[in-house]
C-alpha cells in the first residue's frame, strides 16, 4: 500500500511580512527561470527562481487557487513545497478593476520616465492572478 503522505504536497506560500497560504495539494504549478514546472508528489528536489507572476494550486480538497508571486523562490524536496516571494497576494483577494488600473498607472510612468521594475512585474502579476481567478 502506497504511503499516505505521499498523496498530496504540503505547501507554504510566504511573503516578506506574512504566511499567504498553507496547506495541503494534490498539484503546484509555477513558472521559473527554467520554464513552467508542475509539482506533483514525489517530486524530485528542485531549487528555482520563479519567473512570470503567478502559482497555481490544487488543494486536496479540489480547491484551485492562483496567487500573484511576481519574484521569488521556490523549493522542493520530501513532498514540501515552500514560495518565499518579496510580494505575494491570493488572486481571490485581487480587486481586478483596481489592479488594471495600477498596472495602467505603472506602464504610464514608464513611458514618463524610468518605471520600478519590481513595480511593474508585481502590477502585472496581480493583472493576471485575478484574472485566473475570475
Amino acid at each position: 500500500m502506497a504511503d499516505e503522505s505521499a498523496k498530496h504536497l504540503e505547501v507554504a506560500l510566504v511573503a516578506a511580512e506574512r504566511t499567504v497560504w498553507q496547506g495541503q495539494a494534490r498539484i503546484v504549478i509555477a513558472r521559473t527561470t527554467d520554464g513552467d514546472v508542475g509539482i506533483l508528489p514525489g517530486h524530485a528536489p528542485l531549487l528555482g527562481l520563479l519567473q512570470g507572476g503567478t502559482v497555481q494550486v490544487r488543494t486536496v480538497d479540489d480547491e484551485y487557487f492562483v496567487a500573484a508571486a511576481p519574484d521569488g523562490f521556490i523549493s522542493v524536496a520530501n513532498d514540501r513545497v515552500s514560495i518565499l516571494a518579496e510580494n505575494a497576494e491570493m488572486g481571490h483577494d485581487i480587486d481586478l478593476e483596481e489592479a488594471r488600473r495600477e498596472l495602467d498607472q505603472a506602464l504610464a510612468t514608464g513611458t514618463d520616465s524610468t518605471v520600478d521594475a519590481d513595480e511593474l512585474r508585481l502590477a502585472e502579476a496581480r493583472v493576471r492572478a485575478a484574472e485566473q481567478t475570475s
